[in-house]
This record gives C-alpha cells, sequence and structure tokens, in this order.
C-alpha cells in the first residue's frame, strides 16, 4: 500500500545559481557549489528521485512507475511511461539564458521533447525580475536583427516580480529567469532547452555555452506578447483561501492558505503533489504520517482513500494536480 511520499533532493551546479536553497529551506547542499537546481520529484535519465520516508526509503520513482504505476497515478497518464511531471526548486543569482521549450508540434522533427511549465515566486530581491515572451509588435525579422547586433534584450518583455508572483509558460514562450528570483517550477517530464542568447558570459569550465539559435528559431511562438502574471483572485470556502494559479492541459496548480488552524482532505481519488511554502505543512495517513518544511514536497498517491493535511493559521501550500484530481 502506497502512502503520501516525500523524496531526497538533486542538486544541480549552475553558472547562475547560488547557496539560496540553503539558507531558505536548509537543505544540505555540497561545499563550495553554485547550485541553481534542485531536483525535488524527477523520473529522468538524468536524476531519479529517492523516497526518503516510510516503508519504501530507498525504492526510486522509477522503481514506483514500473511496479505502481496505476496505484500512483490513478487516471492521470504517464510520460511515455514516466512520471509525468519534473518538479525543482531555482535558485537565480544570475540571469538565465534566453531560452525556449519546443511545442509539440515542431518538438520530434528537432529530437526534442515538449515542455510546458509554471513558475512560482517564493522570494524575490527588491529588483528581481523575469523575462516573459516577447514586446508587443517584435517580428521574426527584428528578433534575428537583434540577435545578430547583440541588442536582443530589447525584443523581450520584462515583468517585475514579487513574492507569490506566478506565471504559465507554455511551450514555444521565450523566456528567461532574471537575478534574484527563488522559483518553485512545475513542468512536464522534459529537460529539452534550446538556448538563443546567454547575456555573453562563459560557463562553469570558462567557455562560452552552447547556443541552439536555429532549433530556438524554429520553437519560437513569434505571435506571443507580452504575457501577464496570473492575476486570479483567492476564493474563500471552508477556512481555506484558494487562488487558482493554473489550469491547463498538462496539469492544475492551486495556492491554497488556511485562513486559521485547520485542515483539508487532498485525497480527490487522484494524484497531486503537495510543497509547503512557508510554514511547515503536516500530512497524515494511515502509513507514514509527514511534517513538511517549507521547500518540501511530496506526492499524494491516487489510490489513498484519506490524506489530510494540517497547518497553522497563514500556512500556505501549492497543490498541483492532473486530469479531474
Amino acid at each position: 500500500m502506497l502512502y503520501p511520499l516525500v523524496f531526497e533532493p538533486i542538486f544541480k551546479e549552475r553558472v547562475w545559481g547560488g547557496r539560496a536553497i540553503e539558507r531558505l529551506y536548509h537543505k544540505p547542499l555540497p561545499p563550495n557549489a553554485l547550485i541553481g537546481e534542485s531536483w525535488e520529484i524527477t523520473d529522468r535519465p538524468e536524476g531519479v528521485s529517492v523516497i526518503s520516508n516510510g516503508p519504501l526509503a530507498g525504492r526510486d520513482l522509477r522503481w514506483l512507475m514500473e511496479h505502481h504505476a496505476t496505484e500512483l497515478l490513478g487516471s492521470a497518464p504517464s510520460q511515455n511511461g514516466r512520471f509525468p511531471l519534473l518538479v525543482k526548486i531555482l535558485d537565480a543569482q544570475q540571469k538565465l539564458s534566453v531560452q525556449v521549450h519546443p511545442p509539440a508540434s515542431v518538438a520530434e522533427s528537432l529530437n526534442g521533447e515538449p515542455k510546458s511549465e509554471m513558475w512560482h515566486v517564493t522570494h524575490a530581491a527588491p529588483d528581481a525580475d523575469i523575462y516573459v515572451g516577447l514586446k508587443k509588435g517584435v517580428s521574426r525579422e527584428e528578433f534575428a536583427r537583434r540577435l545578430n547586433d547583440g541588442s536582443v534584450a530589447e525584443s523581450l518583455h520584462r515583468i517585475p516580480t514579487q513574492d507569490g508572483d506566478s506565471i504559465y509558460l507554455p511551450s514555444g514562450r521565450l523566456h528567461a529567469i532574471g537575478a534574484g528570483n527563488v522559483i518553485f517550477e512545475i513542468q512536464q517530464n522534459s529537460d529539452t532547452t534550446y538556448r538563443v542568447f546567454d547575456w555573453n558570459r562563459v560557463g562553469l569550465d570558462g567557455q562560452p555555452r552552447e547556443l541552439h539559435v536555429e532549433q530556438a528559431m524554429k520553437s519560437i511562438d513569434f505571435d506571443d506578447f507580452e504575457p501577464s502574471l496570473s492575476d486570479e483572485a483567492e476564493a474563500a470556502q471552508q477556512g481555506m483561501a484558494t487562488r487558482l494559479l493554473t489550469a491547463n492541459e498538462h496539469f492544475k496548480a492551486e495556492r491554497i492558505r488556511f485562513e486559521g488552524e485547520g485542515s483539508i482532505d487532498v485525497a480527490r481519488g487522484g494524484m497531486r503533489i503537495i510543497a509547503a511554502l512557508d510554514q511547515a505543512i503536516g500530512v497524515e495517513a494511515e502509513q507514514a504520517p509527514a511534517a513538511l518544511a517549507p521547500g518540501q514536497f511530496a506526492v499524494i498517491p491516487a489510490s489513498l482513500s484519506r490524506c489530510v493535511l494540517r497547518g497553522a493559521e497563514g500556512a500556505a501550500f501549492l497543490s498541483v494536480s492532473i486530469g479531474d484530481a
């Protein structure tokens, strides 16, 4: 019988990373490394999450998908036999590259995988920003010209960020995370990224990082002008304040806040992912109850008939589901 599953994070060194994941979420980062990504839930060839709690501790998500996929996912579809989502914490101490993920219509021809994703900003420096989509009226021809003359930043739609901001990025949407953001990222299980511009910097090896201009130009949606942050208002119900962050064809994400000390049963017949944001969230089930510290994630299997989350007044968490969960 499955139970709420917590996993060991996998840390990825990045030239644009830092140490905020350790400072904010007390994760044991390797010393003297710029950690840009903490892969919290992953079933990828580049890294598979290992269970850290309960009777299945030491088993990994690949094993779960091979032996207990129906119990885990319910009616949610897998991603070619793998867990359908990839969940990360990002620490952007410098700007990320200007990049795009290929839409399904061109991904196969480019030997890539489509990837749509959502960003939820948990901590933003006073001058933090993101770049999402194009400024209104920028054409393919102007964008290509600015790539060549080094002024491509003038083509990008810049959005200042603050704690709690969210935005959905469908495949084909040009984007870059600006310096000073810590972000929870929910995405399709894919890691195909085409860099089109990298601010003229070098990588950890001292060499310019590889660009993928040809693939990016075939992937960018050149009709995607000045998208906006999620602006749904909170809806209060039964002691909870819920804000819809995105509901797209791949997943649904909500931010839920306890208006007073309380509880909520999240076992609704479908798999979901829970992430504690700023205070601890208790997770109660028949087996392996857990307490999620801020920055910790849990997968709630579809097979559970009861799973109760408890939190103090003001405690908030992300809830991510697929399909009808």
